[in-house]
């Protein structure tokens, strides 16, 4: 199980059997389900013609308990990967449900990240549960991954972040008078400022020679070019990377609703591990 800011193809979670939470976003009040009844290229339109900010929540307690519930018929475990903790409560309203519910045993595992660097996690942990492997051989996987887990990304404008809770006013309102291309990236489950660059172009060039520091190696790597309604940028970065190394799988996922909502339109980001 995994929430809907994994931003995983429906095609992909039918196939591997991955339930998903979806997060809630309320754009000029109207409630949706992320990924249900809102996909992304629906969402940046709506946002455009809004009177404010969309606000975005987690998935209450109740439909979480019942999703529990509705597995308990025929599992005995899940392992359920979300979305940083220092971001969502969804992580704890999963492991509160988990004790609520009899019958299946909820192994609740906080990415400190999110979208597909996520669905990374949730990907690999359907294949190895497929191949059937137990909970706690899954999650110590998860740990290990999470040791090569990078990703960085850069945000348009900063106030998204800002008015959203999640970057301090003193760092939006600098970033906004001096232009800067901020580099952010997680840390102790947190969005913090990496790196001030000060063009577009600058910061792609910064998040390559990050990412050449595990390519460079040989050693396989799985990537993924994360976008907010930018895909020509997407295809350009993903294109130039294959080029460069015949060790890497790329692939172009994008930020959702609930993630676009913080960063904002325009957003780009890059995030890998090695496998």
């Amino acid at each position: 199980m995994t929430d809907s800011t994994a931003y995983i193809p429906a095609h992909l979670r039918q196939q591997w059997n991955i339930e998903m939470l979806p997060l809630n976003v309320f754009i000029d009040d109207v409630s949706y389900q992320e990924e249900v009844d809102l996909q992304a290229d629906q969402f940046y339109p709506l946002v455009r013609q809004a009177k404010e900010l969309p606000k975005t929540s987690q998935p209450s307690i109740g439909y979480i308990t019942e999703t529990l519930e509705k597995l308990a018929v025929d599992y005995d475990a899940v392992v359920s990967i979300h979305l940083s903790s220092g971001i969502s409560g969804t992580h704890q309203s999963v492991i509160t449900a988990g004790n609520m519910v009899e019958g299946i045993d909820v192994y609740a595992f906080d990415s400190e990240i999110s979208c597909m660097a996520q669905g990374f996690y949730a990907l690999e942990a359907a294949q190895m549960a497929h191949d059937g492997k137990d909970a706690e051989t899954i999650m110590n996987r998860l740990n290990e991954m999470k040791q090569s887990m990078r990703a960085y990304f850069m945000v348009d404008d900063l106030s998204h972040l800002h008015r959203g809770g999640r970057l301090n006013g003193a760092q939006a309102l600098l970033g906004s008078m001096l232009q800067v291309k901020p580099l952010l990236h997680f840390v102790d489950t947190k969005i913090v400022p990496f790196e001030k660059i000060r063009t577009q172009k600058k910061a792609i060039k910064r998040i390559l020679s990050l990412f050449d520091e595990d390519a460079a190696t040989g050693k396989p790597v799985k990537a993924v070019v994360i976008h907010a309604n930018r895909p020509e940028d997407a295809k350009m970065l993903k294109n130039d990377i294959e080029k460069q190394y015949a060790n890497v799988e790329i692939s172009i996922s994008y930020f959702g609703a609930v993630i676009g909502t913080h960063l904002g339109e325009g957003s780009l980001g890059l995030a890998w591990y090695l496998k």
